[in-house]
């Protein structure tokens, strides 16, 4: 009988077959997920019964959960972020896990860098506007020159860093697991870089709370900030607080604390919302798609 492993992730294989096929090709069968959407808990464990490898994607993999399937050997995240895997519980269990931090790194740097320009020259308001039949030209700001504090400079902050530097910006980041100076750059405290900056941009890996009512007080009047990084890092109530208010120039993001996101800043002209899309780049998704497939495959001693 062959090995069975199951995929939860709803894209996974649509755009390139070549993932699948170099499973198959080992002599797996393959499950897919039927939901086209992130599956529950109890979904997964349906699903992945009997499973001994799992792609997983940002569905969460609690204790419970890795618990109830017992012949689980793999798990193979198809992406950089692993704070959805309890880790613990998978090394007790003896599952290996596997990530691919480098594959989404251009894909999310992109991303933030096509959101600053959005969010300075208001091209979706204004997109918004003239489909309902307003014509208003809204004066907007440069990107070059601006001082861009950076929260989290590990992969995808050092490259948000290395394409802005070509647009003459100012750089500094904050990120207690990483030296000062850096690839050249200056590392500030969090108060420090949030007084500082005309921008901020967070890239950090953490689901802990960074920014709350008393950060988002501190930093520059007319700032924007970006977050593609954890929907928990910024407190939604008083982002949208600061915003409202006009104390902030206006504010992008990629990730909510819960998801599909049907929250207040959805009311908001100067906030720019996307569903969790940092790596939803096609050549970024088969690269990270065919890294999954291998790492699973070589941690079930298949390759």
């Amino acid at each position: 009988m062959k090995n069975t492993i199951t995929v939860s992730l709803t894209t996974f294989g649509k755009f390139d077959i070549s993932p699948i096929n170099i499973l198959k090709d080992a002599g797996l069968e393959v499950k897919c997920n039927p939901f086209g959407r992130k599956i529950t808990s109890k979904e997964i464990i349906e699903l992945a019964s009997g499973s001994v490898g799992l792609i997983a994607g940002t569905e969460d993999l609690d204790g419970r959960t890795l618990e109830a399937l017992p012949d689980l050997k793999v798990i193979s995240r198809c992406g950089a972020g692993l704070d959805n895997v309890d880790l613990n519980t998978a090394s007790r269990l003896g599952i290996t896990v596997f990530n691919t931090p480098d594959a989404p790194t251009l894909a999310v740097a992109e991303l933030t860098i096509g959101l600053l320009f959005n969010l300075l020259r208001k091209v979706s308001q204004m997109d918004r506007e003239i489909r309902k039949g307003l014509w208003q030209k809204r004066m907007g700001n440069l990107l070059h020159e601006k001082k861009v504090g950076i929260i989290g400079f590990g992969r995808i902050g050092r490259k948000v860093a290395e394409l802005l530097k070509l647009l003459c910006c100012e750089i500094s980041y904050c990120d207690p697991f990483v030296d000062n100076g850096i690839s050249g750059f200056r590392q500030l405290t969090l108060n420090e870089l949030l007084c500082w900056a005309d921008i901020v941009s967070i890239h950090v890996s953490s689901k802990d709370g960074i920014l709350g009512a008393g950060e988002l007080g501190v930093m520059k009047p007319g700032a924007w900030l970006i977050n593609v990084s954890r929907g928990k890092v910024v407190d939604e109530t008083s982002l949208y607080n600061t915003l409202s208010s006009g104390y902030l120039s206006g504010a992008a993001l990629d990730v909510f604390e819960h998801e599909p996101y049907t929250g207040i800043l959805k009311d908001l002209d100067n906030v720019i919302l996307t569903p969790h899309i940092g790596s939803y780049a096609k050549e970024a998704r088969i690269k990270m798609e065919m890294e999954a497939s291998e790492n699973l495959l070589k941690g079930l001693k298949l390759s």
